[in-house]
Protein backbone atom coordinates (compact mmCIF):
# COMPACT_ATOMS: atom_id res chain seq x y z
CA UNK A 1 0.00 0.00 0.00
CA UNK A 2 2.53 2.63 1.22
CA UNK A 3 4.83 1.50 -2.03
CA UNK A 4 1.37 2.32 -4.40
CA UNK A 5 1.51 5.87 -2.82
CA UNK A 6 4.98 6.92 -3.12
CA UNK A 7 5.10 9.47 -6.27
CA UNK A 8 7.48 12.13 -7.62
CA UNK A 9 6.58 15.99 -8.49
CA UNK A 10 5.31 17.94 -5.48
CA UNK A 11 6.74 17.49 -2.26
CA UNK A 12 5.90 19.26 1.25
CA UNK A 13 9.18 21.18 2.39
CA UNK A 14 12.55 19.25 3.53
CA UNK A 15 11.52 16.46 2.38
CA UNK A 16 13.75 14.47 0.04
CA UNK A 17 12.80 13.18 -3.10
CA UNK A 18 14.13 9.68 -2.33
CA UNK A 19 11.72 9.35 0.95
CA UNK A 20 7.98 8.28 -0.09
CA UNK A 21 5.00 10.88 0.65
CA UNK A 22 2.11 8.41 1.80
CA UNK A 23 -0.81 10.73 2.99
CA UNK A 24 -1.22 11.38 5.98
CA UNK A 25 -3.85 13.06 8.10
CA UNK A 26 -3.38 16.31 9.43
CA UNK A 27 -4.88 17.77 12.70
CA UNK A 28 -6.07 21.04 13.07
CA UNK A 29 -5.59 22.69 16.13
CA UNK A 30 -6.80 25.74 17.81
CA UNK A 31 -8.62 27.92 15.66
CA UNK A 32 -8.87 25.91 12.78
CA UNK A 33 -9.79 22.74 15.15
CA UNK A 34 -13.50 22.56 12.71
CA UNK A 35 -13.71 19.14 14.12
CA UNK A 36 -12.74 17.70 10.72
CA UNK A 37 -9.81 15.23 10.12
CA UNK A 38 -8.18 16.31 6.90
CA UNK A 39 -6.56 14.01 4.34
CA UNK A 40 -4.02 14.92 2.76
CA UNK A 41 -3.30 13.38 -0.41
CA UNK A 42 -0.47 13.20 -3.21
CA UNK A 43 -0.85 15.00 -5.92
CA UNK A 44 0.30 14.43 -9.65
CA UNK A 45 3.20 16.25 -10.56
CA UNK A 46 2.52 19.39 -13.14
CA UNK A 47 5.06 19.59 -15.78
CA UNK A 48 7.98 22.17 -15.11
CA UNK A 49 7.10 21.94 -11.52
CA UNK A 50 5.99 25.52 -11.67
CA UNK A 51 3.72 26.24 -8.40
CA UNK A 52 2.27 29.33 -7.82
CA UNK A 53 1.97 31.07 -10.98
CA UNK A 54 5.73 31.30 -11.82
CA UNK A 55 7.01 30.96 -15.27
CA UNK A 56 10.83 29.19 -13.59
CA UNK A 57 12.97 32.23 -14.37
CA UNK A 58 12.05 34.46 -11.95
CA UNK A 59 9.02 35.98 -13.40
CA UNK A 60 5.17 35.66 -12.46
CA UNK A 61 3.34 33.64 -15.71
CA UNK A 62 -0.54 35.26 -16.64
CA UNK A 63 -1.65 31.32 -17.04
CA UNK A 64 -0.68 30.29 -20.36
CA UNK A 65 2.65 29.59 -21.57
CA UNK A 66 4.22 30.88 -25.56
CA UNK A 67 2.17 27.83 -27.12
CA UNK A 68 -0.76 29.07 -25.57
CA UNK A 69 -1.23 25.97 -23.62
CA UNK A 70 -2.49 26.67 -19.88
CA UNK A 71 -0.19 25.84 -16.95
CA UNK A 72 -2.91 23.50 -16.11
CA UNK A 73 -1.62 21.45 -18.69
CA UNK A 74 -4.99 21.65 -20.53
CA UNK A 75 -5.74 23.37 -23.68
CA UNK A 76 -8.21 25.83 -24.29
CA UNK A 77 -11.32 26.09 -21.86
CA UNK A 78 -11.43 22.17 -20.79
CA UNK A 79 -11.10 23.11 -16.81
CA UNK A 80 -14.21 24.18 -14.00
CA UNK A 81 -15.14 27.20 -14.48
CA UNK A 82 -16.60 27.53 -10.68
CA UNK A 83 -17.16 24.90 -7.31
CA UNK A 84 -19.67 24.79 -5.15
CA UNK A 85 -17.75 24.30 -1.81
CA UNK A 86 -20.97 23.80 0.31
CA UNK A 87 -22.88 24.05 2.47
CA UNK A 88 -24.99 21.07 2.48
CA UNK A 89 -28.55 21.28 3.02
CA UNK A 90 -27.92 25.32 2.22
CA UNK A 91 -29.33 24.98 -1.31
CA UNK A 92 -26.67 23.07 -3.62
CA UNK A 93 -29.15 21.14 -4.88
CA UNK A 94 -31.46 23.93 -5.84
CA UNK A 95 -28.21 25.60 -7.26
CA UNK A 96 -27.81 22.01 -9.56
CA UNK A 97 -31.05 22.42 -10.55
CA UNK A 98 -30.98 25.62 -11.84
CA UNK A 99 -27.95 25.56 -13.45
CA UNK A 100 -28.09 22.63 -15.36
CA UNK A 101 -30.98 23.43 -17.50
CA UNK A 102 -30.11 26.92 -18.14
CA UNK A 103 -28.77 27.34 -21.46
CA UNK A 104 -25.28 28.89 -20.86
CA UNK A 105 -24.55 26.17 -18.50
CA UNK A 106 -23.39 22.27 -19.20
CA UNK A 107 -23.58 21.03 -15.87
CA UNK A 108 -21.83 17.23 -15.18
CA UNK A 109 -24.21 14.28 -15.23
CA UNK A 110 -23.72 13.98 -11.45
CA UNK A 111 -23.98 16.84 -8.87
CA UNK A 112 -21.27 16.17 -6.62
CA UNK A 113 -18.20 14.56 -8.00
CA UNK A 114 -15.79 14.27 -4.93
CA UNK A 115 -12.71 14.35 -6.53
CA UNK A 116 -10.95 16.43 -4.32
CA UNK A 117 -11.94 14.56 -1.18
CA UNK A 118 -12.42 11.27 -1.71
CA UNK A 119 -10.37 9.51 -4.00
CA UNK A 120 -12.06 6.00 -3.88
CA UNK A 121 -15.38 6.47 -5.09
CA UNK A 122 -17.86 9.33 -6.55
CA UNK A 123 -20.63 9.59 -4.09
CA UNK A 124 -23.75 9.56 -5.97
CA UNK A 125 -27.22 11.13 -4.53
CA UNK A 126 -29.63 9.35 -7.19
CA UNK A 127 -29.88 8.15 -10.92
CA UNK A 128 -26.63 10.64 -12.87
CA UNK A 129 -27.82 12.01 -15.76
CA UNK A 130 -26.88 9.70 -19.06
CA UNK A 131 -28.80 11.22 -21.96
CA UNK A 132 -25.87 11.72 -24.45
CA UNK A 133 -22.40 10.46 -25.43
CA UNK A 134 -20.89 13.19 -23.49
CA UNK A 135 -22.71 12.60 -20.20
CA UNK A 136 -21.59 8.86 -20.93
CA UNK A 137 -18.09 9.62 -21.84
CA UNK A 138 -17.54 11.83 -18.45
CA UNK A 139 -19.34 9.09 -16.64
CA UNK A 140 -16.61 6.67 -17.67
CA UNK A 141 -13.93 9.47 -17.32
CA UNK A 142 -14.54 10.09 -13.86
CA UNK A 143 -15.06 6.50 -12.97
CA UNK A 144 -11.33 6.19 -13.92
CA UNK A 145 -10.08 8.95 -12.62
CA UNK A 146 -11.14 8.28 -9.17
CA UNK A 147 -9.45 4.67 -8.55
CA UNK A 148 -6.15 6.56 -8.93
CA UNK A 149 -4.39 7.05 -5.93
CA UNK A 150 -3.37 10.60 -6.37
CA UNK A 151 -5.04 13.66 -7.41
CA UNK A 152 -4.42 14.27 -10.78
CA UNK A 153 -5.87 17.90 -11.59
CA UNK A 154 -4.71 17.86 -15.15
CA UNK A 155 -7.22 15.11 -15.97
CA UNK A 156 -9.28 16.58 -13.38
CA UNK A 157 -9.50 19.44 -15.66
CA UNK A 158 -10.75 17.96 -18.64
CA UNK A 159 -13.62 16.25 -17.28
CA UNK A 160 -15.02 19.53 -18.42
CA UNK A 161 -13.72 19.53 -21.89
CA UNK A 162 -17.90 18.36 -22.52
CA UNK A 163 -18.66 21.64 -21.73
CA UNK A 164 -16.94 23.13 -24.89
CA UNK A 165 -18.05 27.33 -25.02
CA UNK A 166 -20.17 26.93 -22.32
CA UNK A 167 -19.79 27.33 -18.28
CA UNK A 168 -19.28 24.48 -15.82
CA UNK A 169 -18.47 23.85 -12.54
CA UNK A 170 -18.11 21.30 -9.64
CA UNK A 171 -20.92 21.35 -7.32
CA UNK A 172 -19.39 19.49 -4.22
CA UNK A 173 -20.45 20.70 -0.86
CA UNK A 174 -17.26 18.46 1.07
CA UNK A 175 -14.68 20.33 -0.27
CA UNK A 176 -15.82 22.41 2.75
CA UNK A 177 -13.38 20.86 4.72
CA UNK A 178 -10.67 20.48 2.53
CA UNK A 179 -7.10 21.34 3.29
CA UNK A 180 -5.30 24.41 3.09
CA UNK A 181 -2.87 22.08 0.53
CA UNK A 182 -5.50 20.70 -1.87
CA UNK A 183 -6.95 24.58 -1.43
CA UNK A 184 -3.65 26.36 -2.46
CA UNK A 185 -2.92 23.88 -5.45
CA UNK A 186 -6.13 23.97 -6.88
CA UNK A 187 -6.80 27.52 -6.96
CA UNK A 188 -3.06 27.59 -8.08
CA UNK A 189 -3.74 25.43 -10.79
CA UNK A 190 -7.04 26.97 -12.03
CA UNK A 191 -6.45 30.59 -11.53
CA UNK A 192 -9.60 31.84 -12.51
CA UNK A 193 -11.49 29.27 -11.20
CA UNK A 194 -14.69 30.87 -9.12
CA UNK A 195 -15.82 29.47 -5.71
CA UNK A 196 -19.24 29.95 -4.46
CA UNK A 197 -20.19 28.77 -0.90
CA UNK A 198 -24.09 28.77 0.48
CA UNK A 199 -23.81 29.40 4.71
CA UNK A 200 -26.56 28.40 6.97
CA UNK A 201 -27.18 28.79 10.38
CA UNK A 202 -25.13 25.66 11.72
CA UNK A 203 -27.39 24.72 14.79
CA UNK A 204 -30.20 24.51 12.15
CA UNK A 205 -28.00 22.24 9.66
CA UNK A 206 -27.19 20.26 12.64
CA UNK A 207 -30.72 19.65 13.98
CA UNK A 208 -31.28 18.68 9.92
CA UNK A 209 -28.57 16.05 9.35
CA UNK A 210 -26.59 15.59 12.56
CA UNK A 211 -22.92 14.75 12.55
CA UNK A 212 -21.95 17.19 10.54
CA UNK A 213 -19.05 18.78 12.79
CA UNK A 214 -16.68 19.08 10.45
CA UNK A 215 -18.62 21.22 7.98
CA UNK A 216 -20.49 23.26 10.35
CA UNK A 217 -18.63 26.06 11.10
CA UNK A 218 -18.85 28.43 8.09
CA UNK A 219 -16.27 31.55 9.88
CA UNK A 220 -13.81 29.18 9.54
CA UNK A 221 -14.37 27.45 5.99
CA UNK A 222 -15.06 30.95 4.18
CA UNK A 223 -11.57 32.42 5.75
CA UNK A 224 -9.42 29.11 4.35
CA UNK A 225 -10.58 29.50 1.26
CA UNK A 226 -10.11 33.25 1.09
CA UNK A 227 -6.83 32.96 1.89
CA UNK A 228 -6.23 31.43 -1.63
CA UNK A 229 -8.85 32.49 -3.38
CA UNK A 230 -9.03 36.15 -5.01
CA UNK A 231 -12.07 38.33 -3.60
CA UNK A 232 -13.18 38.85 -6.66
CA UNK A 233 -13.87 35.21 -7.06
CA UNK A 234 -15.45 34.55 -4.03
CA UNK A 235 -18.73 34.55 -2.90
CA UNK A 236 -20.53 34.12 0.18
CA UNK A 237 -24.45 33.60 -0.14
CA UNK A 238 -27.10 32.82 2.59
CA UNK A 239 -29.91 30.18 2.43
CA UNK A 240 -31.46 32.99 4.30
CA UNK A 241 -32.01 34.33 0.58
CA UNK A 242 -33.44 31.50 -0.81
CA UNK A 243 -36.42 31.32 1.29
CA UNK A 244 -36.73 34.96 1.36
CA UNK A 245 -35.96 35.26 -2.24
CA UNK A 246 -35.32 32.85 -4.25
CA UNK A 247 -35.39 35.20 -7.64
CA UNK A 248 -32.90 37.16 -6.37
CA UNK A 249 -30.28 34.86 -5.25
CA UNK A 250 -30.70 33.09 -8.71
CA UNK A 251 -30.18 36.54 -10.58
CA UNK A 252 -27.43 37.46 -8.63
CA UNK A 253 -25.30 33.90 -8.10
CA UNK A 254 -25.57 33.57 -12.75
CA UNK A 255 -24.77 37.03 -12.77
CA UNK A 256 -21.29 36.60 -10.96
CA UNK A 257 -20.62 32.90 -12.83
CA UNK A 258 -20.95 34.53 -16.04
CA UNK A 259 -24.41 33.13 -16.99
CA UNK A 260 -27.48 35.08 -18.01
CA UNK A 261 -30.17 35.71 -14.93
CA UNK A 262 -32.81 36.86 -17.71
CA UNK A 263 -32.55 33.70 -19.47
CA UNK A 264 -34.82 31.13 -17.98
CA UNK A 265 -33.67 27.57 -16.75
CA UNK A 266 -36.18 25.37 -18.59
CA UNK A 267 -39.45 25.25 -17.14
CA UNK A 268 -38.12 25.53 -13.51
CA UNK A 269 -38.96 28.34 -11.66
CA UNK A 270 -36.31 30.16 -9.41
CA UNK A 271 -38.44 29.08 -6.07
CA UNK A 272 -38.92 25.12 -6.87
CA UNK A 273 -37.13 23.10 -4.25
CA UNK A 274 -37.91 19.99 -4.06
CA UNK A 275 -35.48 19.69 -0.62
CA UNK A 276 -37.92 22.62 1.02
CA UNK A 277 -40.58 20.04 2.34
CA UNK A 278 -37.86 17.44 3.73
CA UNK A 279 -36.50 20.54 6.30
CA UNK A 280 -38.41 19.51 9.17
CA UNK A 281 -37.24 19.38 12.57
CA UNK A 282 -38.13 16.83 14.91
CA UNK A 283 -36.00 17.52 17.28
CA UNK A 284 -36.97 18.98 21.58
CA UNK A 285 -35.96 22.01 22.19
CA UNK A 286 -34.06 21.24 25.24
CA UNK A 287 -31.74 19.32 22.36
CA UNK A 288 -32.02 22.58 20.22
CA UNK A 289 -31.23 24.35 23.12
CA UNK A 290 -27.62 22.47 23.51
CA UNK A 291 -26.85 22.58 19.95
CA UNK A 292 -26.85 26.22 20.32
CA UNK A 293 -24.76 26.21 23.17
CA UNK A 294 -22.45 24.03 21.81
CA UNK A 295 -22.25 26.52 18.72
CA UNK A 296 -22.16 29.99 20.69
CA UNK A 297 -19.04 30.82 19.62
CA UNK A 298 -19.52 30.03 16.47
CA UNK A 299 -22.66 31.96 15.59
CA UNK A 300 -21.69 34.99 17.41
CA UNK A 301 -17.92 34.87 14.75
CA UNK A 302 -20.31 34.50 11.97
CA UNK A 303 -22.50 37.58 12.72
CA UNK A 304 -19.11 39.39 12.83
CA UNK A 305 -17.08 38.08 10.00
CA UNK A 306 -19.75 36.96 7.56
CA UNK A 307 -22.28 39.86 8.27
CA UNK A 308 -25.49 40.00 6.11
CA UNK A 309 -28.47 37.30 7.55
CA UNK A 310 -25.56 35.97 9.65
CA UNK A 311 -25.80 38.86 12.09
CA UNK A 312 -29.19 37.81 13.42
CA UNK A 313 -28.36 34.09 14.03
CA UNK A 314 -27.19 34.44 17.89
CA UNK A 315 -30.55 36.42 18.55
CA UNK A 316 -32.08 33.21 17.25
CA UNK A 317 -30.79 31.35 20.73
CA UNK A 318 -30.88 34.04 23.40
CA UNK A 319 -26.87 34.95 22.77
CA UNK A 320 -25.83 38.85 22.33
CA UNK A 321 -23.00 40.04 20.08
CA UNK A 322 -22.02 42.95 23.05
CA UNK A 323 -20.67 40.03 25.22
CA UNK A 324 -18.81 38.29 22.23
CA UNK A 325 -17.15 41.91 21.31
CA UNK A 326 -16.58 42.34 24.72
CA UNK A 327 -14.51 39.21 24.92
CA UNK A 328 -12.62 40.21 21.86
CA UNK A 329 -11.91 43.63 23.59
CA UNK A 330 -10.99 42.44 26.12
CA UNK A 331 -8.29 39.56 24.71
CA UNK A 332 -6.57 42.62 23.08
CA UNK A 333 -6.17 44.49 26.15
CA UNK A 334 -4.87 41.44 27.24
CA UNK A 335 -2.49 41.11 24.68
CA UNK A 336 -1.32 44.96 24.44
CA UNK A 337 -0.12 44.55 28.35
CA UNK A 338 1.92 41.08 27.31
CA UNK A 339 3.17 42.67 23.98
CA UNK A 340 4.38 45.78 26.87
CA UNK A 341 5.77 43.72 29.45
CA UNK A 342 7.39 41.75 26.96
CA UNK A 343 9.09 44.78 25.90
Amino acid sequence: MAEALIHSGDFPHGRSRAQPYIPGLLFKSGMENIGGVHWNWPFKSRNGNHRNGHDGNGGHSNGHNGNGHDLNGVTGNACPDFLCVGAQKAGTSWLYRQLEPHPDFWMPPVKELHYLDNLNRTKRHGEPRSKDERDACFLESIKDLSMRRHIDLDSYGRLFRHKGPLLSGDISPTYSTLSDEIIERVVDHFPNLKVVFLARDPVVRNLLIPGVLARSHPSKIVARWKRYVRPENFRLYFFDDLKENPAELRQSILRFLGGDPDKPSGRLKPHDNNDAGRDKLRLTAKVRDRIAQFFEHELKACASELGGHAKSWPARYGFSLLLYFWDLLDDSIDLLFWCDWIC
